[in-house]
């Protein structure tokens, strides 16, 4: 196995929020706002956020490095070998959620876990993927989206791809609605195939394709002309991506039990968001069309 080197993934995921928030910010025309926090128990970050953009109506770059002497109850409940153990986490966690109705919000980050003991060996792992989450589908997006996906994972095997993006398929899906969140991507988590080396190649390479993937989505859709009804349709649908991290989420509930900034945890909630009780889209509607052809677990490729 090789040697974790643990500055070398923090000056990568430092380049990562650099990067992307660079990008991002160059469709948009406005900055990041930067706010750096410590966290009492151990470690801190940077977060990132744009607010009332002319393109991103809310959007959040996250950094942390946090590390304690004990893990929160929900990180060593399906690993009880961790229990115990100190342990460090740091990752990049970002969500963008666009103004127009046609843009689609887009969830990634990756991240990097370790647990250590005296005289006993490290447990590690790399986690993380991306995903996207459209109002009004669009093929030609979804489909740019997995093949970039697709193309992350190729140098790693050919079973990569519809392996991360089953597991995403099931993950990023409301079972209390019984409908997915969005149109998936990659997830993957608990990853140390082939040592260290090849696993955290494989975590750049996921992390670096994302704002790939999505600049040409969010610069293709920014302009389209959209009214009342599909900003309506929107905030409803906006609900769901609460309702996902609040539920369901490891990440949200890991860093809330870990004594985590709240601030910086929860940047991934949209600005404004509705629920309408027992609403169904019109039939052969183009909202109807997210529900039919759109949010169903396909191959898009």
């Amino acid at each position: 196995m090789n040697e974790i080197n643990l500055d070398a993934v923090k000056h990568y995921l430092l380049a990562l929020q650099d990067d992307i928030c660079a990008k991002l910010s160059f469709v948009d025309g406005s900055p990041f706002v930067e706010d750096r926090w410590d966290r009492p128990e151990g470690g801190g970050g940077r977060s990132r956020v744009l607010e009332n953009g002319a393109v991103i109506e809310k959007g959040g770059v996250n950094f942390s490095h946090v590390f304690g002497d004990q893990l929160p109850p929900s990180a060593s409940a399906h690993r009880p070998e961790l229990a115990g153990r100190r342990w460090q986490a740091m990752g990049v966690s970002l969500v963008i959620h666009p103004r127009n109705p046609y843009a689609p919000t887009s969830h990634a980050n990756v991240r990097f876990f370790v647990a250590e003991k005296e005289g006993e060996a490290p447990v590690w792992w790399f986690g993380g993927g991306f995903d996207l989450t459209p109002y009004y589908g669009n093929e030609d997006d979804v489909r740019l989206w997995h093949h970039t996906a697709r193309d992350a994972c190729i140098p790693f095997g050919e079973d990569v791809y519809p392996r991360f993006k089953k597991w995403c398929d099931d993950y990023f899906f409301l079972r209390h609605r019984n409908e997915a969140r969005g149109v998936g991507g990659l997830f993957f988590d608990d990853y140390s195939q082939g040592g260290f080396d090849n696993a955290f190649a494989l975590m750049q390479s996921i992390g670096n394709a994302y704002i790939r993937a999505y600049q040409p989505i969010l610069e293709a859709r920014k302009d389209t002309p959209y009214g009342e009804r599909e900003r309506e349709f929107q905030l409803y649908r906006r609900g769901r991506y609460v309702e996902f991290n609040l539920v369901y989420d490891r990440g949200t509930l890991f860093g809330l039990q870990s004594g985590g900034r709240t601030e910086s945890i929860l940047m991934s909630l949209p600005p404004m968001v509705s629920w309408r009780y027992d609403w169904q889209p019109e039939p052969d509607s183009p909202e109807a069309g997210l529900y039919q052809h759109y949010l169903p677990a396909r191959d898009w490729l």
